[in-house]
């Protein structure tokens, strides 16, 4: 196609779960158009659906400075309105063959994503350049989202505070880098966006040179190239380059938000510090150690804290890996009465991991598991169009996947004690949020390190500076 600068042909063996061999990534076609658009191509004959995955590079991170949650509106409005249908209009087109598509903002990307039948591949096209390069974004449209985003903040308030304390927790743990915003804005970074921030947002932080359009399923890839490439190959660029981020610094001492909710009865906390990125060449290990510890119903912190002393129906820890080092973190709840005891437990089992390691039968039900529960989220069109996009934004290569299941097969009783020395935080070192009753734990928290607190009612997810 003479509209391509690159046309890369991966091939490969079929994806395969073979003894020893693992999950192997399909054939597929990697495109790049001269705006810098890349397209991913897998074609799937398996069933009669096509899946596709555009990812566009920025998200929170390039929401402007008091401004969280610009990128999560914009994903809201992609769908409200876009070309020539209204809102209205545009979801009765998707809905009327029985099609799928939905928006959505993280830390580092927006994301559109959705299935149709094969037979309405072409429909599938012209929707989503239609979002992206001729959304309405229409005042009224605005206005309603906005409100509503607001009301789900302050309902996840009343009555969903677990959903809450990994926002306080990112927030409290990296301050001002752009990992610290909340995604979706908060009550007062909300209610001071207007307009004309988001019409600006999108000319300066949407473009063909952010976008990575990632496809799967039942389609004829020449056709299917063509396709996309007469949609998209006009569209300009971002209005500004991608932001570069720092590298975060881990705190080396322990610390405490407490966020005052007084009428809760439950007490729901986190700790974390700064970790790994997702190109960190220990991610076997990292997930052998993160299941062990808190990444399955039979882990270490779910065992004390659930099991063993009924303390809490769940405990769990995980990595967020990014472009730069994320966190990871473990996180808990239970009755304001026994929050010292909780806490206490579960920074005591993290003193266990550190100071004992994990014995090599151990190491082996992890390294198991993981391999059992791996190639369930490599089975669909919809899964590998999602990771080829993956791969692509962080620039993996195929051996991501193909050799992830040999990497696991070698992982010891000794890499484990590696990674949790290098990498898994000490209890000394940690961010801690608690949410609850203040009156009742303040003093008790008093012991895990100096002490900033807010309020529930507070419009923001941090105490002091702007988000």
């Amino acid at each position: 196609m003479k509209t391509l600068v690159t046309a890369v042909l991966f091939l490969c063996s079929a994806c395969v779960l073979a003894a020893g061999n693992g999950v192997k990534v399909p054939p597929f076609e990697r495109l790049q158009l001269p705006n810098g658009t890349v397209v991913l191509l897998m074609e799937r004959h398996d069933v009669p659906l096509i899946a596709f995955s555009a990812v566009l590079r920025g998200g929170a991170v390039s929401d402007p400075a008091g401004g969280s949650g610009v990128a999560s509106l914009l994903a809201g409005l992609l769908q409200k309105g876009a070309g020539q249908r209204d809102a209205v209009q545009f979801a009765e087109t998707v809905a009327s063959v029985g099609g799928q598509i939905e928006a959505a903002a993280s830390t580092e990307s927006i994301s559109v994503s959705g299935s149709f039948l094969a037979r309405d591949q072409q429909l599938m096209v012209e929707l989503v350049a239609d979002m992206l390069q001729r959304p309405r974004l229409e005042q009224e449209q605005f206005d309603t989202l906005r409100a509503r985003q607001i009301e789900f903040i302050r309902a996840a308030k009343e009555s969903d505070l677990a959903a809450l304390a990994p926002i306080y927790g990112e927030s409290h743990l990296f301050g001002a880098h752009p990992y610290g915003r909340p995604v979706d804005g908060s009550e007062a970074s909300l209610a001071a966006i207007k307009h004309a921030d988001l019409q600006r947002y999108y000319q300066e932080q949407v473009g063909a040179d952010r976008l990575i359009i990632s496809v799967a399923g039942d389609f004829k890839t020449a056709q299917l190239q063509q396709r996309i490439s007469s949609a998209f190959s006009g569209w300009r660029k971002a209005g500004t380059p991608l932001q570069q981020l720092p590298q975060a610094e881990r705190v080396a001492s322990r610390n405490v938000l407490l966020i005052d909710a007084p009428e809760s009865v439950q007490s729901y906390f986190w700790a974390g510090n700064v970790a790994v990125a997702k190109k960190d060449p220990r991610r076997p290990s990292l997930d052998v150690t993160n299941t062990l510890f808190g990444g399955r119903f039979t882990s270490m912190l779910n065992t004390e804290l659930r099991i063993r002393t009924g303390l809490s129906y769940g405990a769990s820890s995980h990595f967020d890996r990014l472009q730069q080092p994320g966190n990871w973190e473990m996180s808990s709840f239970t009755q304001t009465e026994t929050t010292i005891q909780a806490l206490d437990l579960m920074l005591a089992t993290l003193d266990q991991l550190h100071e004992s390691g994990l014995e090599p039968a151990l190491v082996e039900s992890g390294k198991s598991y993981v391999q059992g529960q791996y190639p369930l989220a490599l089975e669909t069109s919809e899964q590998w169009a999602a990771q080829l996009a993956t791969l692509e934004f962080y620039g993996l290569d195929r051996r991501y996947i193909d050799d992830y299941s040999a990497q696991l097969g070698g992982v010891t009783s000794a890499d484990a004690k590696k990674v949790i020395d290098e990498v898994i935080p000490p209890s000394t070192a940690l961010s801690i949020v608690v949410i609850g009753n203040a009156a009742a734990i303040r003093d008790g928290l008093r012991k895990y390190g100096p002490i900033t607190e807010m309020k529930l009612a507070d419009p923001t997810f941090a105490p002091v500076r702007a988000e």
